[in-house]
């Protein structure tokens, strides 16, 4: 009973997206559920049907006995058909691998993705403000930099390109 008040009280909607589930799993996901409650409510249906009969009564009211004893007779002989269901637990347990699988790969994904954010966000807060560098730092911090400014004052090159055309020329000739 308790678990019927879990279902009911599960918002779904909430969890599918929570979950970061594909299209393929919320709809095998919701189909399933349809089929469950439906299955539900036939057994809940066929529960509250009597499931005697009283061949007595039947006795007493029809003439032919002969149809009453070959009902009786049919009745005490019936068997219910049993139907093996392994293959379908089986491709519901193999669901169940595969939605638990992607599960846990989804959250090793999520774990390194948030490994990596607090990794930035603790650089993001340790770092100087911009105004503190120095130009020996900036060079340490990015090498290929300090070549080409390097390279630059080699050649009397202290022009950085584009810088005119974004800023104009400054010059007072």
């Amino acid at each position: 009973m308790a678990s019927k008040a879990a279902v009911a009280a599960a918002d779904f909607t909430r969890i599918y997206s929570t979950l970061g589930l594909g299209k393929e799993t919320v709809a095998a996901l919701q189909a399933f559920r349809k089929r469950h409650a439906e299955a539900q409510r036939l057994h809940q249906q066929y529960n509250s049907e009597p499931t005697t009969v009283d061949l007595a009564h039947y006795r007493s009211v029809l003439r032919n006995q002969a149809v009453v004893d070959e009902a009786e007779k049919l009745l005490s002989g019936f068997k219910p058909v049993t139907y093996d269901v392994g293959a379908h637990v089986k491709a519901i347990e193999a669901f169940e691998a595969k939605a638990v699988e992607s599960a846990k790969a989804t959250e090793e994904k999520i774990d390194a993705e948030i490994k990596q954010l607090q990794a930035t966000l603790a650089n993001i807060e340790d770092a100087r403000p911009f105004e503190d560098l120095t130009t020996y730092e900036v060079g340490d911090a990015h090498p290929r930099l300090a070549q080409v400014m390097e390279t630059m004052a080699k050649k009397g090159k202290y022009t950085v390109p584009g810088y005119n055309e974004k800023f104009g020329d400054l010059n007072v000739l």
